[in-house]
């Protein structure tokens, strides 16, 4: 049944499923009368109502029973035989062997084996052999040790069972279960996302995901402790009807019925509270703040998330990084046993772009981009020549024995080659090292390269025989992108990747702005309020920001920066993003206003804490270390929202319902 259901299609497995009618069904002459009275204008409601009462019987309702327990399935040891015990949970697996009945009994702190003794327990022993998997009940009995031949070092509590005495069902399954629970784990057939997501409970019953919430509570409780029992934090509730600001995400509105006409905005981050938190003197503020952001999603992406927040007055760059490299010391080595350096290692923006093509490294793999556009100065390759002469960049990536594990085939038109399709190149240039240091590749590249040049190619790159050499042209953002997607695909594809090992650094000294070609104007980078260089406010336009990104094996888990904390200073910043003083006013000025009534230097960060825990957990999505996800298409699969309202909320908040698809 199990391996059918976990073979079974989202559409046919719905299908199967059997809810609990509280009703019996209607008797043949009382399905007639209804029907009947449904089309006929003279029936009277009074005859239903009396055939149904005639033809239909409510189910008996069992007595509602709360049982105490004395003891934990999965803390039971060899120190508790001969010791009665009442469990309560779950049953995970049942099974008979050897004319006895055995059901392994599962609660949140694991798995403990219940055994039956048919000749002294009779009314026991009955009620087990009709249980089925996933009923919730009682099991009242003695510890004692389980025969050398029984025992099971996989379970920790291999070395007990319980032999049952006394047995209540305290509830039943009464519809087909769409995964078994106990062995979802280690299946061999995957159960979808889709139908894991629908049934989310169930789902939340599995082992794997009762190991990644409960890392996530204690991540979060080491969070708190640390930053208020060692630091002095003070943890303060920031607003989640707020005042919709630029330069983010979308924004999720919510009308206002008090106010006509008028919407509040969910946060996507407290931003602009803690620092005015900071303007009001609490100093150490820090939050696990829910946040909001209506943007495409993707497997590390929710519309709503939680992230840690936190602001400090009066603290320098250096203290800054530090404090926050105590911190993930800390959760590293208590949640997962890692001792992360001391101190971070740290790359500038521009370091990591010409290094890696990204400013988020992995960094557990030392594949590097290099620069090669002066060796292709005045070469006959048209191509390559037409980039420079229009100011674009040629940049190589070197992969070690890349020639053995790559085709033509893959390099041309296949795997690889699509990579760097996808990340918005026009074509994938490679050359090969062959055995005698020669090149060979496009006839026109290899040809326009003299020997001296060849050489220096080979030098400049590190490249050695069997070496694979893929270019990437154009403009620096695209060849950026495209060498780091190739950097990525590859390390994957030859196993380069020490999964083992955690990469952690900084990235510093970001741009203060990006230019946004389509709107001609400059944007925040970061946002609006990180404070620029003091060595760089004679040219704020390409001004560095005291910004700070923290990575972990490629991904960035948090970031920050230090505050704009004086008016003048933060006008300016908005009106290189394109705000007039109206404009900037209207939208901030509550901040400004703030400004001006002595605020102090500060600064903070915020991690996203999903990212983080999915991490430590090795998931593969956040939607794993979530209780309850939205899918990629940002509904919530359990309980079908968003959904239509009744049309009277709408009128109440002066919304009038034009789509007939959600008419009555």
């Amino acid at each position: 049944m199990a391996a059918s259901l976990l073979r079974a299609t989202p559409f046919s497995l719905l299908t199967r499923l059997k809810p609990l009618s509280l009703l019996r069904p209607l008797s043949r002459v009382s399905r007639v009368l209804i029907s009947s009275s449904s089309s006929s204008h003279c029936s009277s409601s009074s005859t239903i109502i009396e055939s149904q009462n005639l033809h239909e019987e409510p189910v008996k309702l069992t007595p509602l029973k709360w049982v105490s327990r004395t003891a934990n399935c999965g803390d039971l040891g060899v120190n508790d035989v001969g010791k009665r015990v009442r469990l309560c949970g779950w049953v995970a697996l049942h099974r008979i062997h050897g004319g006895l009945t055995f059901l392994n009994l599962r609660d949140s702190s694991g798995i403990v084996q219940i055994t039956t003794l048919p000749d002294e327990f009779p009314e026991a022993y009955s009620i087990v052999n009709k249980l089925r998997v996933e009923y919730v009940v009682s099991v009242e009995g003695v510890v004692r040790a389980r025969p050398n031949e029984s025992l099971n070092a996989k379970m920790k509590t291999g070395s007990i069972e319980v032999a049952a005495e006394n047995v209540q069902v305290l509830n039943t399954v009464n519809r087909s279960l769409p995964f078994p629970v106990t062995i979802s784990d280690d299946a061999k057939e995957i159960v979808t996302e889709e139908i894991r997501l629908r049934f989310r409970v169930l789902d939340l019953r599995r082992q794997q995901m009762q190991s990644n919430l409960r890392l996530r509570h204690n991540v979060v409780k080491l969070i708190r402790r640390y930053l208020e029992d060692n630091q002095d934090f003070v943890e303060i509730e920031t607003p989640i009807l707020s005042k919709s600001t630029p330069e983010g995400a979308r924004d999720y509105l919510v009308p206002s019925r008090v106010q006509p006409g008028t919407f509040y905005a969910l946060p996507q981050s407290p931003q602009l509270f803690k620092q005015m938190l900071m303007v009001s003197g609490f100093e150490k503020y820090y939050q696990i703040a829910r946040c909001f952001r209506d943007e495409d999603l993707r497997a590390d992406r929710q519309p709503e998330f939680t992230q840690l927040d936190m602001e400090l007055s009066f603290i320098p760059f250096e203290e800054m990084l530090k404090l926050n490299e105590n911190l993930m010391r800390h959760i590293f080595e208590e949640i997962v046993g890692v001792k992360l350096p001391n101190p971070f290692p740290r790359l500038t923006y521009s370091e990591a772009m010409s290094r890696y093509g990204t400013d988020r490294p992995d960094l557990r793999f030392d594949l590097q981009l290099k620069n090669v556009g002066d060796i292709f100065i005045g070469c006959d390759f048209k191509v390559f020549a037409d980039v420079l002469e229009k100011g674009g960049v040629i940049k190589a990536l070197c992969v070690p024995a890349g020639v053995q594990k790559f085709s033509n085939t893959a390099l041309k038109k296949g795997d690889i080659y699509s990579q760097a399709i996808k990340a918005g190149a026009k074509g994938l240039p490679f050359l090969k090292v062959l055995d005698n240091g020669e090149l060979e590749g496009i006839p026109a590249l290899t040809s326009s390269l003299s020997p001296d040049k060849k050489e220096k190619l080979i030098n400049n790159l590190n490249a050695k025989s069997g070496d694979l050499i893929l270019f990437a042209i154009g403009n620096i953002a695209s060849v950026n992108k495209t060498l780091d997607r190739l950097r990525s695909y590859v390390a994957h594809e030859l196993g380069l990747i020490n999964q083992e090992a955690h990469s952690i650094l900084w990235v510093t000294d970001f741009p203060m702005f990006e230019w946004n070609d389509l709107e001609q104007r400059y944007e925040a980078l970061h946002h609006p309020f990180t404070a620029p260089n003091p060595d760089d406010l004679h040219d704020l336009p390409s001004a560095r920001a005291l910004a700070y990104d923290m990575i972990y094996n490629g991904v960035e888990i948090g970031g920050g920066s230090l505050r704009i904390y004086k008016r003048e200073v933060q006008e300016k910043i908005f009106e290189i993003i394109g705000l007039s003083p109206k404009q900037a006013e209207e939208k901030f000025g509550y901040l400004l206003e703030c400004f001006d009534m002595g605020a102090p230097p500060h600064g903070g960060i915020a991690y996203g804490l999903d990212r983080l825990v999915m991490l430590l957990a090795k998931a593969n999505s956040i939607r794993d270390v979530i209780a309850f996800p939205k899918t990629t298409t940002a509904q919530c699969a359990l309980t079908k929202a968003p959904s239509q309202v009744d049309p009277q909320q709408l009128k109440e908040l002066n919304f009038s319902n034009n789509d007939k698809s959600q008419s009555n």
